[in-house]
């Protein structure tokens, strides 16, 4: 599945040959498949290892945020994320710079998995709050850590507009788009945001949070990681039941701008995605409408 013009292809016959020429004695270990999200195509390697190659060169950056700072962070978080053990190299094959992790076993978040949503609310607060208060160890926005969600919600304006007259052609018939619409520019209208910078994990959607017997257990894919305001990172809460997104909201004591913000940053990030991948990941988009749907709900419901 080809989702950005300069995506470079992959498949198992490509990873055995940079697994034979970087780490030759993972070479003969089973490979599969193990999803493939926006940014990045998976593979498991043995019982143990996960193989992580970028799409893009833009992504490929991201892989390299992730090889610096993870092994940074880990120690500092009471819960699992990704451990790189191989920091691979480009070849004339791949081009880019990719990673093997080690395997963290648990279920992607979802009514299947999940035994307490009000539960799983405030322990994924908790898991933000513990994140956030990590000292920046000289990191500051810049560079590969100023992604656009730890910013300002302005500058994505006029794109965002044109994502939002998008999805008055496609999805029009099912989501209320101008009261997407009107819901962000309330949020345009809020002061700009003054808290202090923290790290952020930039996508805590559902995919991204492991789930084992029934509670959250790890956090996964990191590429999004970024320093800047926090609004962003509660956005994803929208793809949550609204007792995890109220449990959540407790927890941390949520004000009513944040809570607009971080509305803005979901609604942005959902008529984005329907946007850009409207041919290409039906499954995403599927995603996407569901946010949205649950933001005009809880909008309706307030």
């Amino acid at each position: 599945m080809t989702l950005h013009e300069n995506e470079i292809p992959v498949d198992e016959t490509l990873v055995r040959s940079l697994l034979k020429a970087q780490r030759p004695e993972w070479a003969g270990l089973p490979l599969s498949p193990a999803g493939a999200g926006t940014d990045n195509t998976m593979y498991r390697l043995g019982d143990d290892l996960l193989v992580r190659l970028p799409r893009t060169a833009d992504n490929g950056r991201s892989v390299r945020k992730e090889q610096e700072w993870l092994p940074r962070l880990a120690p500092l978080l009471s819960f699992p994320i990704p451990e790189p053990v191989h920091a691979g190299t480009p070849t004339d094959a791949f081009p880019l710079v990719w990673s093997v992790h080690r395997w963290i076993d648990g279920a992607e978040a979802g009514p299947d998995t999940v035994r307490d949503w009000t539960a799983f609310g405030a322990d994924l607060a908790a898991v933000v709050r513990e994140l956030h208060d990590i000292d920046l160890m000289g990191a500051t926005r810049a560079d590969d850590l100023s992604w656009y969600r730890g910013g300002g919600l302005k500058p994505c304006d006029q794109w965002i507009s044109r994502c939002l007259d998008h999805c008055r052609t496609t999805v029009a018939s099912e989501l209320d788009v101008d009261a997407l619409e009107q819901l962000w520019r309330a949020a345009l209208a809020l002061p700009e945001p003054s808290a202090a910078h923290v790290w952020l994990h930039g996508d805590l959607k559902p995919t991204n949070l492991l789930v084992r017997e029934g509670k959250l257990h790890a956090v996964i894919d990191f590429g999004g990681l970024s320093v800047g305001f926090p609004d962003a990172e509660h956005s994803t809460l929208w793809d949550l039941p609204p007792q995890a997104r109220q449990a959540y909201w407790d927890t941390l004591n949520l004000d009513d701008v944040t809570w607009a913000r971080a509305r803005a940053w979901a609604i942005a990030v959902g008529v984005s995605g329907i946007s850009y991948y409207w041919k290409t990941f039906p499954a995403f988009v599927a995603e996407c409408r569901a946010r949205l749907q649950a933001i005009l709900a809880d909008a309706a419901a307030r």
